[in-house]
């Protein structure tokens, strides 16, 4: 969030050195069990600026990670952030410009969120290949892709705003990667009558997203079959 001073509405001489104390309240809404609004408060900071500092402003960041994850977790109890700002003479504002303006857009005070996987999976020894966009490789690989859906304008999506998927191509002869012994199997028997191998994921893994759902409540959700593992030919 950006700290700015409001102008004062007074002629009288301001020393750009004093140092003034401004606290800053962080609350949570929420719904009380007779279903009204409270305003139950998170912290209270308090940080010391110099008057020259406040006129041109300045960011300042909070820790809200329990207060987010409780937020997700029970999405329809916790409704809202509430910042107050002030100082002994309640010349302190957030800046927040006007919806119609877009000069100070920057300045919007924001929730900076990312995700992390806990998830513990055993790491598989995989007899896929890797290869990059350079690789003389023709047969069957894994190459990296890197999807971001913001070029989708998916802008239900929170994050991750961008991920890697990768993806299977190339050339599958007769005995290389096969994952069923089938296939092999049935092109020696009628070599005429079955389709050839190709390439396709053979593991798959999930990622974690948050998102917005129809109802616009936000979800966090593990998505499965995103990212491809290896690649194999069946």
């Amino acid at each position: 969030m950006h700290l700015q001073e409001l102008e004062s509405r007074h002629n009288t001489t301001i020393d750009p050195d004093e140092h003034l104390s401004i606290t800053f309240q962080v609350s949570r809404v929420t719904r009380n069990s007779q279903g009204s609004r409270a305003l139950v408060p998170y912290s209270d900071n308090s940080v010391k600026m110099t008057r020259k500092e406040l006129r041109v402003g300045k960011w300042f960041r909070v820790n809200v990670t329990n207060m987010v994850a409780e937020f997700f977790r029970l999405p329809r109890e916790y409704l809202a952030i509430v910042v107050r700002v002030q100082d002994s003479k309640n010349r302190m504002s957030l800046v927040v410009p006007h919806p119609s303006s877009e000069s100070n857009n920057a300045l919007i005070p924001y929730v900076e969120v990312s995700l992390k996987d806990n998830s513990h999976t055993r790491t598989r020894r995989t007899i896929g290949m890797d290869c990059t966009e350079n690789t003389k490789e023709v047969r069957c690989c894994r190459y990296p892709l890197v999807v971001n859906f913001e070029e989708f304008d998916w802008d239900w999506i929170i994050a991750p705003k961008l991920y890697e998927a990768n993806y299977c191509s190339g050339e599958c002869p007769y005995s290389f990667l096969q994952k069923f012994p089938h296939t092999y199997l049935a092109h020696l028997a009628a070599p005429q009558g079955s389709g050839g191998p190709c390439c396709a994921p053979r593991r798959m893994s999930s990622i974690s997203m948050l998102y917005f759902n129809n109802d616009l409540n936000i979800i966090y959700g593990t998505i499965p079959g995103m990212v491809v593992e290896s690649c194999g030919c069946s």
